[in-house]
């Protein structure tokens, strides 16, 4: 992250949600190595990490008082929070809401929004349209906001692939810029250090690269050494071969819409926000795995 602001009030606080998972506790880890005390907002508290000037405390999205108590600090409501997206459910759009509503109430001064690239409500990645849907609560609620909107992440793509070394989904030859997780942490921790520059703002985060997902093989190829290769599937084939783990409808939506979305030009398109906010380039993929 760049360097603290000098104007930056000494009783400024900051509370972080998700720091139990890796970007929240990321960006936890960066304030706190900046010297900043924060409130880590979390449904189990015994999981947050312990980090100097950090406070864990109860926090589950969708329990609006413990969400009011948590964001309501000795002078009101907490200053700069950071609203990492909650788990993915079936309800995720009404935990977010009654969230954002919470902090409304609690007098939240500022409200780091996580969101995702192309949201919309009409996107063909199932959980970009609940993203576009908090996004429009959080503007209706008067909380001062910046959403970021975050590209697929590079970190999961060795996730993607196969037991037989082969990522297989409808993506076709589309592409997607995907962008590093410690990319995501330096630019959110930027914004929340600096929050009055990025009032009302939408960053979208990607890596210096938009890459097919062959493109995407052939560089986890070169980084782990083990032969890796894509294979479309159609959207039919997609469904079956994902069918077998048993998910719910919503989910296996949200899972094959990832690589249609790709496939129809929507994670295409390299943004320059991770510099704009950073001061660095973009991580590319190859650094990211190896």
């Amino acid at each position: 992250m760049s360097s603290l602001p000098p104007d930056l009030p000494p009783d400024t606080t900051f509370a972080v949600t998700g720091s139990t998972g890796s970007l929240g506790g990321r960006v936890a880890r960066r304030l706190a190595a900046a010297g900043i005390a924060q409130t880590l907002v979390a449904r189990d508290p015994a999981r947050a990490p312990r980090l100097p000037g950090a406070t864990a405390v109860p926090g589950a999205y969708g329990d609006r008082d413990d969400i009011v108590r948590a964001l309501t600090g000795a002078g009101g409501g907490v200053d700069r929070v950071l609203m990492v997206s909650a788990s993915e459910t079936v309800d995720r759009v009404d935990q977010h809401r009654a969230f954002v509503d919470a902090a409304a109430e609690a007098g939240v001064g500022h409200l780091v929004y996580i969101s995702f690239y192309g949201a919309a409500p009409d996107a063909t990645f199932t959980l970009a349209r609940d993203h576009w849907h908090t996004e429009q609560h959080i503007r209706a609620s008067g909380v001062p906001f910046t959403f970021l909107r975050d590209n697929l992440y590079a970190d999961f793509t060795p996730g993607l692939v196969g037991e037989d070394g082969v990522i297989r989904g409808p993506a076709g030859r589309g592409r997607a810029a995907v962008v590093a997780q410690d990319d995501i942490a330096d630019a959110t921790a930027t914004v929340l250090t600096h929050a009055p520059e990025h009032t009302g703002a939408t960053y979208d985060l990607t890596g210096p690269r938009a890459l097919t997902f062959d493109e995407i093989a052939a560089v986890l190829t070169a980084a782990t050494g083990r032969t890796i290769t894509y294979r479309p599937e159609t959207v039919e084939e997609a469904y079956r071969s994902r069918a077998s783990y048993g998910a719910p409808d919503w989910q296996l939506d949200a899972w094959v819409s990832t690589y249609t979305a790709v496939a129809a030009g929507e994670l295409d398109g390299v943004s320059d926000g991770v510099t704009r906010l950073t001061g660095r380039p973009a991580t590319g993929l190859a650094d990211v795995v190896r």
